[in-house]
C-alpha cells in the first residue's frame, strides 16, 4: 500500500500561506479547493472584534475610483465616532433579506454590539460597535461593496 492510498497527503506550505493570508486580511475563515480535496483554514471570529477600532485613528485615505468622492469629506466633516471597514468586501445591513438592520438612525447601541456584517470570500464578519452611542448616520446601503478604513456608521 502506498501513502497516497492510506492517509490524505497534506500541502503544510499551502495551509501556512492561508494562515499567513488569514493574518494579513483579518478574515476568520479561508478554504481553498481543488479538485476532490479541499483545505479550510479558520480560526475564532472575536479575533476581528480585536481589529475593529484599530482603523478609527488612522488618517482618511486618499480617494479611490471605486468610492464616491464625497464620502472621506462628508465623513470628516461630521462630529461623532466613524465605524470603518476592516477589510474589503460587501456590507449588508441585516443578518438576512428581509430582516430588521443591526442598527438604524437614531438607534442607541452598547459598545460590541454587530452594527453590520462584511462578507469577504464567502465569510461573513460580524462588526462590532466600538463603543456605545446614538447611530448619528450610516454611510453605507445595503449590498455595497466597502473598501478598507471606509467609514461604514458614524455613532456619536
Amino acid at each position: 500500500m502506498s501513502d497516497e492510498e492510506g492517509a490524505m497527503q497534506v500541502d503544510v506550505a499551502l495551509v501556512r500561506q492561508l494562515a499567513e493570508l488569514l493574518d494579513e486580511t483579518k478574515l476568520t475563515e479561508i478554504e481553498v479547493e481543488h479538485g476532490e480535496r479541499r483545505i479550510r483554514v479558520a480560526r475564532k471570529a472575536a479575533a476581528v472584534a480585536g481589529y475593529a477600532p484599530a482603523p478609527a485613528a488612522a488618517p482618511l485615505p486618499a480617494p479611490t475610483a471605486s468610492l464616491p468622492a464625497e464620502t472621506p469629506t462628508t465623513a470628516a466633516s461630521e462630529s461623532g465616532t466613524p465605524v470603518k471597514s476592516p477589510m474589503v468586501g460587501t456590507v449588508y445591513l441585516s443578518a438576512e433579506p428581509g430582516s430588521k438592520p443591526f442598527a438604524s438612525v437614531g438607534d442607541k447601541v452598547s459598545e460590541g454590539q454587530t452594527l453590520v456584517i462584511i462578507e469577504a470570500m464567502k465569510v461573513m464578519n460580524a462588526i462590532p460597535a466600538p463603543n456605545g452611542g446614538t447611530v448619528k448616520r450610516i454611510c453605507v446601503e445595503n449590498g455595497q461593496p466597502v473598501e478598507f478604513d471606509q467609514s461604514l456608521i458614524i455613532i456619536e
